[in-house]
């Protein structure tokens, strides 16, 4: 299935070496992001971001329409790392304890990989087109629904209570893209991995059943 970034710009690519193509791609988002981030949005030029990428403005409408396109996947390129690295976490992983956790750590780690992008998604997905927002709300079930089926197969072998999912995985989310919108505060005080471990002690012992206890003191990875 194509990413959602491929699913915006499709897959075909305006020059002949597609690796080249994605990494001057990249290049151009990594460029927007920063810029948006210190500048805002609505203040940045596109001017702004071919000087800060090192490329002229000619170059960068050959990848994107214009600038509503650079933030649309500038966020997309966050969910698309969530729909990447979280499979990637688990895989090999039976334990279903232990996959809930190697999910959640795996969606830290893109949110700590890419702060200034997800705090961007929270403070400009309004400037976009009511499409594109849709569009964005919909990337974001996706991935959302990979941490809830995690959640669900452990309410279904009894490792944790009955618990609405939806609602559990929007706790695990939030706390993750709490560690991005205030950074500024969690840094004085935790590294990622600290924070994390907080987390989970937070949420297993909150869900955790006398079987989930005992099979995560077994554990040696949780």
């Amino acid at each position: 299935m194509p990413s959602y970034t491929e699913q915006v710009i499709g897959l075909e690519s305006p020059v002949n070496d597609a690796r080249k193509f994605r990494q001057r791609r990249e290049q151009i988002v990594a460029a927007a992001v920063q810029q948006f981030a210190e500048k805002g949005y609505h203040r940045t030029k596109v001017q702004d971001i071919a000087t800060r990428a090192g490329v002229s403005v000619g170059l960068i409408y050959q990848y994107v329409q214009d600038k509503e396109t650079l933030l649309l996947l500038s966020i997309l390129d966050v969910l698309d790392s969530y729909a990447t690295e979280l499979p990637l976490a688990v895989r090999g992983i039976e334990d279903p304890l232990e996959r809930c956790c190697a999910a959640f750590r795996a969606y830290c780690k893109v949110v700590d990989e890419r702060r200034e992008a997800t705090v961007l998604a929270y403070v400009s997905t309004q400037s976009l087109p009511p499409a594109q927002r849709q569009f964005i709300k919909h990337a974001e079930r996706d991935t959302n629904r990979m941490i809830g089926g995690y959640i669900q197969v452990c309410v279904d072998q009894g490792l944790f209570r009955p618990v609405n999912c939806e609602l559990a995985t929007y706790q695990l989310v939030m706390y993750a893209h709490a560690w991005a919108l205030k950074h500024w505060q969690f840094k004085k005080h935790f590294d990622l991995e600290t924070y994390v471990v907080h987390g989970l002690d937070l949420f297993l012992h909150s869900l955790l059943t006398e079987k989930g206890c005992a099979q995560m003191y077994s554990s040696t990875t949780i």
